[in-house]
């Protein structure tokens, strides 16, 4: 075991659930001191046993530290551990990990700092047993002051990445990667659904559909420059003819038990931007 001096090596776990467990066994393997709390005390037996010592409560936990990692499973558990600390916050560092919106990581920033602490939010890319390898990712956002300070230990987690100075800003980050996989996910079973609906081979149309979900990963570096520079190139095909296959897809999607993804909204900004002249762009032009 790797022994970590000072009060740096001081770290609460608030939650010790599958992500919670793994992160105080590798905070304790890289000889971090540990106090760990769980609403349900039992499930921290383990874990006292393997080093970390038990808080009775949220407040004695964070208490004992100078940093508390919050590894729970949403904001309400967030919310009922931070209004348990009744006290100030001055020196210490509270990390959110949690899947959350932006709204509740601006609530769950207020609130530290309005007690005198500091705090980051973290958005967890990464399942139980990755902790502690290269293969996780862990996303930072709040006081660059704070990561900064603890970013030896937060190492021990993953290599963490800060994404910006707002509380919100790795919760933003966290949810649009999981709504890239969702939306790729969720259309690709649009496809299956309707090419079986119709009598076709599915794993047959897989091949295809493999081709197609290439050349929107192939487009991804043209597809942030134009959004970059504000410009929007036709490419394969303009807003005009883009319309008229949203139409298609809406039709072929009316009824399906997926949904029609939001198709609707889709063409009225593309019939929007027509009007106003610009049909011969490109289909980034719609967050443009």
């Amino acid at each position: 075991m790797i022994e970590v001096k000072g009060p740096a090596s001081r770290v609460a776990v608030i939650g010790t659930g599958a992500i919670g467990r793994a992160v105080v066994h590798r905070l304790l393997a890289g000889g971090r001191d540990v106090t760990v709390w769980n609403r349900t005390e039992s499930r921290t037996t383990e874990l006292v046993a393997a080093g970390a010592r038990p808080g009775r409560s949220v407040r004695e936990a964070v208490s004992s530290s100078t940093l508390a990692l919050l590894t729970l499973k949403d904001y309400t558990a967030v919310q009922q551990c931070l209004t348990q600390l009744d006290m100030g916050l001055s020196g210490q560092t509270i990390v959110g990990m949690y899947t959350g919106t932006a709204s509740e990581a601006r609530q769950a920033a207020q609130w530290v700092t309005g007690l005198g602490g500091q705090y980051i939010d973290a958005g967890i890319q990464a399942s139980p047993e990755m902790i502690g390898t290269t293969a996780a990712t862990i996303l930072y956002s709040g006081s660059r002051h704070a990561f900064e300070h603890h970013k030896t230990t937060l190492e021990l987690l993953s290599k963490p990445r800060f994404v910006g100075q707002t509380p919100e800003a790795a919760a933003v980050w966290d949810l649009a990667l999981f709504g890239v996989w969702y939306d790729a996910q969720l259309g690709l079973l649009r496809a299956l659904d309707a090419v079986r609906e119709a009598g076709i081979d599915v794993a047959e149309f897989s091949h295809t559909a493999n081709t197609q979900l290439g050349h929107v990963v192939a487009a991804i570096a043209a597809t942030v420059s134009e959004m970059q520079q504000a410009t929007y190139p036709s490419g394969p095909a303009d807003l005009t003819e883009h319309l008229t296959v949203v139409r298609h897809l809406i039709e072929l999607r009316t009824g399906r038990p997926l949904g029609d993804g939001g198709l609707p909204e889709v063409a009225a900004r593309i019939e929007a931007l027509i009007a106003d002249g610009r049909g011969g762009e490109g289909l980034t032009a719609t967050v443009g």
